[in-house]
Order: structure tokens, then C-alpha cells, then sequence
């Protein structure tokens, strides 16, 4: 069993308390998904707009407990993110902040656009989106049709389109992928700032985590400067698709993370509404919270091995995401049947818990992609089959 140090359970602790903020915001926040322009001084919410930029760029972190909390390891982000997705997942992903595209700077970016990026972060709430997936083509990136070219020696133009982008009707800036060339290393990241002419978010509706507000973007002949084009200082091999599918790793046992939260939202919905319980329905919540516990020990082994650089980190991490998706889903099923017929319109929250489980299995990939990559660690050899 993983047991947390002190720092750890520092930010848990506090993450636990600022969820209790977001429970009565939920509700509004799923109706209105602007509304996240009227809770910018939530406590949590201020912390996220600064979540994940490196010490070096934050003079003012969150200090909890005589500790600075910067959000920069994986297993103390994940702790963070099971507690705030009890309180309301919608709201940890409406938030202002680097999030993803932070993660790919970090990684990707020379000195100077890290400087630029995290500047921005910092002077205001700002928030970012993270454009990779693409219509009739998801995230593959041999099919990719976006395109970059070089246009005069310092810029370039972006074309195409992406979807199922979150934030970008609300972002400042963030990171597009784009082909340069043929084949896997013609890909390419670039900082894009959403005030260029030629881009456009329109929102798309959505049934569960609307809060996010997933966008269609078009990319109509959008300049960007040869200079925010990321990667240019490493190996052909580090840039593109190599950075995101190892910034993918580093952030899945979060989104592994958001599906027990709302999970575990589900199962303390019943034990807090439900005063009575018969013998067949305490028998499935022992069972539900004996998989809450199990599941929260294989996320906190994918975070150490992802802040470990393991050879099995990205593979584990599927599995903590394939395996938190579907209990997100199962458990909050469970509970509404817990409540009878009708109960999705007699408990609105418990609906909008089971509307957003089943938006975890779209997130960085569906079950399917997180166990074709389970399958390739078990043939590498990189996870045991116990």
C-alpha cells in the first residue's frame, strides 16, 4: 500500500477543504458555463489559474502549511484532483491555468517561450487550450491534416481545424499540432494566440462537463512567428508527437484522478442521502468503496512511476485511466439506482455526477487506446501480468 508524506497530505487536506466551495457552484456552473467569470476569487480557483508553473516562473505559490505548492509533480497533482473532482469536476476543468499546454511547454519550450508562455499565465487569469484532435481523425497523428508552413523567413501559417477542444472559446493562447511534412516526425507543436485573424472556437453542446467548454476550432490562414513554434532546439525525434504522447503520460493519471473523484462523489451522495439501506444495496456500496480504495492505489503507482520516469509510467497510466473511467461510470449508475425512478430529476446533482462520468472516457483517449497501450506494455515486457 502507497502512503502519502506529510507535503502530500498537506494539499490534500487543503484540497478536500476548498472542494467543499465548489458543491454549491456545481449545479450553476453546468447550466451556464460562463458562469466560471464569476467565481474567479474562489479560493481553488486561484491556485489553478498558477497550478503547474515551475518555481523559477511563480515568485508567489500557494504556501500551505509554511510549504510552497507549485503543481509541478504528478502524484501531488493527482492527490489534488481526486478532492476537487469530489466537490465538482466541471469546475476544475472551467478554470483559468497552463493545465495541458503547460505540461507540453515545460517539456518542448526553450528558455525564452517558456519566459513568454508562464508570463502571460501570471499576469492574469489566463486561460489555455491544448489542439490536437481533429475532425474525422481524432488524435492520430499519421492522419493528420492540419498543416504548417513557412510563409517569409519568420512566420508561419497555420490551416485546418480541430475538435473537441476545451477552453478555446475562453483562451488566450495554447498549442496546435500541425504537419510539416509527411510521416510521424512532420509533426509539430506551435504556441498560437487565439487573437490571430483566421481563428475561430465556436463552443459545442455538450451533455456532461460543460463547464469545460469543448470547442470546434478553424484555423483559416492563422500567422504565428517562427519563433513560438515549439521544439526547434531538440532532437527531430523529441518533437511532435513524441513530446504529446509523453506529455499524454504525465497528465492521465490526473484525468484518472477526476473520475474517482466523481466516483467517490457518487458513492458519499448515497451514504449522505440515503439514511437506510437494505442488505443487496450496503453490499454493492462495501463493494464500490473496496474499488475507490484500489483504484486510488494504481493512480498514485502511475504518478510515482510517471515523476520516476519508469518505462511502464505511460502504461500505467492507461490503465489507471481505462480503469477510472469505467468506475466513474459504474459507480454513478449505482447510486442513481439507489434512488429509484425518477431520480435524476428528484437529485439534479447525482444526474449531473453521472453525465460527467461518462465524459472521463473521452478524455485523453478512449478505453480502447488506453488498453491497446496496457497490450504493448505487456508485450514490452515494461508491466507484470499480476
Amino acid at each position: 500500500m502507497i502512503e502519502l508524506d506529510d507535503r502530500t497530505l498537506a494539499i490534500q487536506r487543503q484540497a478536500r477543504a476548498w472542494a467543499q466551495e465548489l458543491k454549491p457552484l456545481a449545479l450553476e456552473l453546468d447550466q451556464d458555463p460562463d458562469a466560471i467569470h464569476r467565481h474567479l476569487d474562489v479560493a481553488i480557483v486561484s491556485y489553478l489559474t498558477r497550478m503547474t508553473v515551475p518555481p523559477e516562473f511563480n515568485p508567489d505559490p500557494v504556501v500551505i502549511d509554511g510549504r510552497p505548492f507549485y503543481g509541478t509533480g504528478t502524484l501531488e497533482r493527482v492527490v489534488f484532483a481526486e478532492e476537487v473532482a469530489v466537490g465538482d469536476a466541471g469546475m476544475l476543468l472551467a478554470a483559468p491555468g497552463p493545465v495541458m499546454s503547460g505540461v507540453l511547454v515545460d517539456a518542448m519550450g526553450d528558455e525564452q517561450q517558456k519566459k513568454w508562455f508562464y508570463s502571460r499565465i501570471m499576469e492574469k487569469p489566463t486561460w489555455t487550450f491544448f489542439a490536437l484532435t481533429e475532425p474525422d481523425r481524432g488524435s492520430d497523428a499519421g492522419a493528420m491534416d492540419t498543416t504548417l508552413t513557412p510563409d517569409g523567413d519568420d512566420h508561419f501559417v497555420l490551416r485546418g481545424a480541430k475538435r473537441y477542444i476545451g477552453n478555446a472559446a475562453r483562451a488566450d493562447l495554447g498549442i496546435v499540432f500541425a504537419r510539416t511534412r509527411p510521416g510521424p516526425l512532420g509533426v509539430t507543436a506551435v504556441l498560437t494566440e487565439t487573437s490571430a485573424a483566421g481563428f475561430t472556437a465556436e463552443p459545442l453542446e455538450t451533455i456532461g462537463l460543460r463547464g469545460l467548454r469543448i470547442t470546434a476550432v478553424t484555423l483559416d490562414d492563422v500567422r504565428v512567428p517562427a519563433g513560438q513554434v515549439l521544439g526547434r532546439h531538440l532532437r527531430a525525434t523529441q518533437r511532435g508527437m513524441w513530446s504529446a504522447v509523453q506529455g499524454l503520460n504525465r497528465l492521465r493519471p490526473g484525468v484518472a484522478a477526476f473520475g474517482l473523484g466523481i466516483a467517490r462523489a457518487a458513492y458519499e451522495y448515497v451514504l449522505d442521502n440515503r439514511r437506510t439501506l437494505n442488505t443487496a444495496e450496503r453490499h454493492r456500496l462495501d463493494r464500490l468503496g473496496l474499488r475507490l480504495t484500489e483504484l486510488r492505489q494504481l493512480i498514485w503507482r502511475s504518478a510515482i512511476a510517471v515523476d520516476d520516469n519508469e518505462p511502464a509510467a505511460g502504461h500505467l497510466a492507461s490503465a489507471a485511466k481505462a480503469r477510472a473511467s469505467r468506475l466513474a461510470e459504474e459507480a454513478t449508475l449505482e447510486a442513481l439506482g439507489c434512488f429509484g425512478p425518477g431520480a435524476r430529476l428528484d437529485h439534479p446533482l447525482l444526474d449531473k455526477l453521472a453525465r460527467d462520468a461518462r465524459g472521463v472516457e473521452f478524455m485523453e483517449g478512449t478505453g480502447n487506446i488506453q488498453k491497446l497501450n496496457v497490450f504493448t506494455g505487456l508485450v514490452q515486457g515494461h508491466l507484470r501480468r499480476d
